[in-house]
């Protein structure tokens, strides 16, 4: 038996008044999806479990059955693990976000979504300037970048930048949770401020603002940790010698790489609306010869959500059921090997709210000869009625490695 996950980053979401008061999964066209919905079982999944902020890296770590009591050390240490930055113990690491400032407004988490190519250019920029035997920046991909500080206290209370778009950004800023940690602080939101006079000067940021774009006008840390202690799955899951991820985002890939699963880079992937598809669909089938378990992530429809663009999300929901999940499952039936599918979000990204949320999200698992329950579509809906139930910890791999 073959496992394959097929995760549409932030594809849940709330009833939308202009769809008919529809969730975007009950009004997009997604046929492959519904298909595989008829034929397979489906329930609700909770990935964000009590005392946890519903971020990407708790509800994808909670989907493979990682207990987040154990394991959890924030969202930097897992980036740094993609881009091969190994933590040495007085280390803690943040992702760090090239944000755009406007007056003292926090325009946007993205820079406009800022290509890789330029931010690297300020990244190095910033190491220059701000960093020391104490401080690194590390380049990472497009607005997502590694904060390194080697001595610090990882007990600050962050705010991540997707969460507060358009208010003010200096009571945002980072505050210590024990007195223990408020010299970190200090430090950090002086190298915000700091990094702020710098960028805003700069010639590559002056050339986007020249051509209408927003620029990278300041660093924004959040989700400060030490090295994680994850097992990997092999060691959790006796189904799982061998496995593989597919993301264009570096903190599922920094998952994986804990997680034991090889990467897989996928030519055309992005992380946004317009990746590649095809291609990724294409890398999951070839991947699924050799290996046991496929994480296939999707992250298109959370960027769409962050923006509160509904068309465009919807238009995300149904590029993925049409140009990764039909092509996926047209290839699946020629096979005579059987295959386990599971599809589901990691969390919502409502485009009302534009960040994310917490409530459980639905999910299918589908695999040849499976019982089917009555639930005919896909959405947060439906599967409220699935065989399944609402799953949370650790049950929902268990259930999908149990088919």
């Amino acid at each position: 038996m073959k496992y394959l996950i097929i995760l549409g980053d932030g594809m849940a979401d709330w009833a939308v008044p202009a769809l008919d008061n529809k969730t975007l999964l009950q009004y997009a066209h997604t046929p492959n999806m519904d298909r595989l919905a008829r034929m397979g079982r489906t329930g609700m999944l909770r990935t964000v479990a009590d005392g946890f902020h519903p971020g990407s890296e708790v509800a994808n770590m909670s989907v493979l059955g990682y207990d987040l009591n154990e394991v959890y050390e924030g969202r930097g240490v897992l980036e740094a693990a993609n881009i091969g930055v190994d933590l040495a113990p007085d280390e803690i690491a943040a992702r760090c976000n090239l944000v755009c400032i406007e007056g003292d407004i926090l325009k946007n988490h993205s820079s406009g979504h800022i290509t890789t190519e330029e931010a690297d250019v300020l990244i190095q920029y910033l190491q220059e300037h701000l960093g020391d035997e104490r401080v690194r920046f590390h380049t990472g991909v497009q607005y997502r970048h590694l904060l390194v500080i080697k001595g610090g206290d990882k007990r600050l209370h962050c705010t991540p930048p997707h969460d507060v778009p358009l208010q003010p950004f200096r009571p945002l800023m980072v505050k210590a949770e024990v007195p223990e940690a408020q010299a970190t602080a200090d430090l950090v939101n002086d190298l915000i401020l700091r990094s702020q006079q710098l960028l805003a000067e700069h010639p590559l940021n002056k050339a986007r603002v020249a051509a209408g774009k927003d620029p990278a006008n300041s660093i924004w840390p959040w989700s400060f940790g030490n090295r994680p202690n994850m097992r990997p799955l092999s060691a959790m899951y006796p189904q799982i010698q061998r496995g593989s991820v597919i993301s264009a985002v570096d903190l599922i890939n920094g998952i994986g790489h804990y997680a034991g699963l090889r990467r897989i880079a996928v030519e055309g992937a992005t992380g946004l609306y317009d990746t590649n598809y095809e291609n990724k669909a294409a890398a999951a089938i070839e991947a699924l010869k050799t290996d046991d378990l496929v994480y296939l992530h999707i992250e298109a429809s959370d960027e769409a959500g962050h923006e509160g663009d509904v068309a465009l999300k919807l238009r995300t929901i149904e590029n993925l059921d049409r140009r990764a999940v039909g092509p996926i499952l047209e290839a699946l039936e020629q096979w005579t090997e059987p295959v386990t599918i599971a599809i589901l979000p990691d969390h919502p990204t409502p485009c009302a709210h534009r960040t994310h949320t917490a409530e459980p999200v639905p999910f299918l698992i589908y695999r040849p000869g499976i019982a089917p329950d009555d639930v005919q579509t896909f959405d947060e809906v439906a599967c409220q009625q699935g065989a399944y139930g609402t799953l949370e910890k650790d049950e929902f791999i268990r259930t999908f490695l149990s088919c």
